[in-house]
């Protein structure tokens, strides 16, 4: 069974240069939780979602995965 991506953060990081350190020290919390968001093991809270789209720069709809990727 293949894992579902819920989330482009992972990528979205690639694209804007940014590392998850990057991520996790702007959003005061611990690169692993930014690395369980980027594997898709665990998915950050709306509040969070919200957070990392400002950080990066995007709207919070393009750190979601497409409805027809799922």
């Amino acid at each position: 069974m293949s894992k579902i991506t819920y989330n482009r953060i992972k990528a979205v990081l690639a694209e804007k240069q940014k590392t998850n350190k990057d991520l996790a020290d702007a959003l005061k919390i611990a690169p692993e939780t930014v690395s369980s968001w980027c594997t898709n093991s665990a998915q950050p809270s709306i509040k969070k979602l919200f957070d990392i789209a400002v950080f990066l720069g995007v709207e919070p709809g393009d750190l979601l995965s497409s409805v027809k990727n799922l």
